[in-house]
């Protein structure tokens, strides 16, 4: 059984009468007290199988593989030296996100806040504009790309690395809603309100403002029913960008190439083999993906065009890699989680690499602490809000703030508003947050709770530059007795100076439709700002996979 393909009330209930049954004879292993007995207090063990494979998603088995350069290095950045390292097993796209799939997006955050906070919607809208060149007519694609429904299975552009990421919160709030609906414990609301609407974190921290249809029978004889809990399997991981390194194992594929535990041949592209073009004896000679074939060929002559495609092409175009994964090579540059260093591939760990931890945890009301634990989760009532055109803002009132304040900063207007305690809900720049969504905090030395004093695995919050532009890792050159005095302008990466790398620069692989086929290449990085959006840049999600790395019965 799974709690999954639980259907109705009464289902819900027989299960549970014969778990009464059944599981009171199974026993902890450490205590002896059966489980799912309300005479004990009633201690759940319910009933799982595995992870369900989530919307749009494949499984990506993982492993071990050399990361970094398999082509020569043409760009002579030496930046992907290369390195065995092990990717965990976890799920990606079939394709780019699509169009249509953002207008789905964009249509629910327009019907749900923009009544009320309209520069949500518009935070989230896509730079159409990134289409326009000095010397090309590129208009109609400002025009018609994203919206006419000719374009509507074509990747969508123009969407920054911070958009991305609102994306995939939203995505996994959604697809949790339709899990708990369809489970019959949710009642649809073909309406909600930004008062109402489902927030995955909210529901599990007890803050949601939403009615469920029926709860779950609880073996606690205090509460004879329950929300749905994080032990109960039912909610899906969060869907994410995938990191750096996740990606470029799943773009090559090679569990195609894989025989035992032995890999026979490495591989430059998504395929097997030297070349670009298809060599089964079916479709040989065609082009294996969509991008610049030589100089001023964009898609070929009249007749027979080589990927049929003059800009983007189709998300489910050409054929999938050994994974099942469409356009891992060309099309469009994809967006990934890490911060872009040069030396990542020899600083990263080996087990799961990725550069870009902030780690943070939950905001609580200090008010509200008992014996230094606990403390309530504390929900945004309305900010910040980033405002991203210009035109005027309205600070939305009637929600219990005490008080509203604008902030300009990189021509971005943040709304911030006053929690309970007085505090600004404002976060670090580049974290959205929006209203009804926990609010989080960076960990941190002067907060008790956090012990970081007594942890040795980590003692701070940003480790972004760790080994490669923090203090200990820069270069400082000696001009005088006070050459150590002032070391804020000898950094290793002196942004708008002499780097343009900084903490915002992410990474993005892969090639696109403007690229020459070196780009094709899964191990090449390039970067760029979090902040802004490119044509031939667009990205795909990713999910945690928990539990077993292979599924159920291997």
């Amino acid at each position: 059984m799974n709690m999954k393909w639980i259907k109705n009330r009464k289902t819900l209930t027989a299960i549970m009468a014969v778990l009464v049954v059944s599981c009171t004879q199974e026993r902890s292993p450490v205590t002896g007290w059966a489980y799912n007995d309300p005479t004990n207090g009633g201690f759940e063990k319910v009933p799982y199988e595995e992870q369900e494979t989530g919307p749009g998603l494949v499984l990506i088995e993982g492993g071990a593989f050399t990361m970094g350069r398999t082509e020569q290095d043409v760009t002579y950045e030496w930046n992907n030296i290369p390195r065995k390292v092990t990717v965990s097993s976890f799920y990606m796209d079939e394709t780019e996100v699509s169009n249509f799939s953002y207008l789905e997006y964009l249509y629910w955050t327009g019907r749900v806040f923009g009544p009320t906070f309209p520069d949500i919607y518009y935070k989230a809208l896509p730079d159409t504009l990134v289409w326009r060149e000095k010397l090309a007519y590129n208009e109609p694609y400002v025009e018609y790309y994203l919206r006419h429904p000719a374009y509507r299975d074509y990747p969508v552009v123009g969407v920054n690395w911070l958009q991305a990421n609102d994306f995939c919160a939203w995505r996994t709030d959604r697809v949790n809603e339709f899990i708990l609906v369809r489970e019959g414990l949710l009642e649809h609301t073909p309406s909600p309100s930004d008062q109402d609407y489902f927030s995955t974190e909210a529901y599990l921290s007890g803050k949601w403002q939403g009615q469920l249809k029926q709860k779950l029978p609880s073996f606690d004889e205090q509460n004879p029913e329950r929300d749905v809990r994080m032990e109960d399997g039912i909610f899906l991981p969060k869907y994410r960008l995938p990191t750096e390194a996740e990606w470029e194992y799943a773009a090559y594929g090679l569990i195609g190439n894989t025989i035992g535990e032995r890999i026979t041949d490495r591989r430059i592209y998504p395929w097997n083999g030297h070349g670009v073009r298809n060599a089964t004896d079916k479709y040989i000679g065609q082009i294996n993906a969509n991008f610049v074939r030589g100089a001023g060929d964009y898609m070929g002559t009249a007749g027979f065009l080589n990927d049929n495609a003059d800009v983007t092409a189709p998300v489910y175009s050409y054929w999938p890699n050994d994974y099942g994964l469409y356009n891992m090579a060309g099309n469009v540059t994809e967006w990934v989680m890490d911060v872009y260093r040069p030396s990542t591939g020899q600083d990263a760990d080996e087990f799961r690499p990725f550069r870009g931890n902030v780690f943070t945890t939950q905001q609580r009301d200090s008010t509200t602490l008992i014996g230094g634990l606990g403390g309530e989760i504390l929900t945004n009532v309305d900010g910040p809000v980033y405002q991203k055109f210009n035109h005027k803002v309205n600070p939305p009132t009637g929600h219990g703030v005490s008080g509203e304040t604008t902030e300009v900063t990189d021509s971005v207007l943040t709304i911030m508003s006053k929690d309970p305690n007085g505090n600004n809900n404002a976060t670090a720049e580049g974290k959205s947050d929006i209203p009804g969504r926990v609010q989080w905090r960076q960990v941190s030395s002067t907060v008790a709770t956090d012990n970081l004093d007594e942890r040795r695995n980590y003692k701070a919050a940003d480790y972004i530059n760790y080994l490669d532009g923090d203090v200990n890792s820069s270069v400082y050159f000696e001009e005088g007795e006070d050459a150590y005095t002032d070391k804020s302008d000898k950094m290793m990466y002196e942004y708008a100076k002499t780097s343009l790398i900084n903490d915002k620069s992410r990474v993005i692989k892969g090639g696109s439709w403007r690229d020459r086929a070196y780009f094709l290449n899964p191990g090449t990085r390039r970067y760029l700002d979090q902040r802004q959006a490119n044509a031939w840049l667009g990205f795909r999600c990713a999910m945690t996979r928990v539990g077993s790395p292979v599924g159920l019965g291997k």
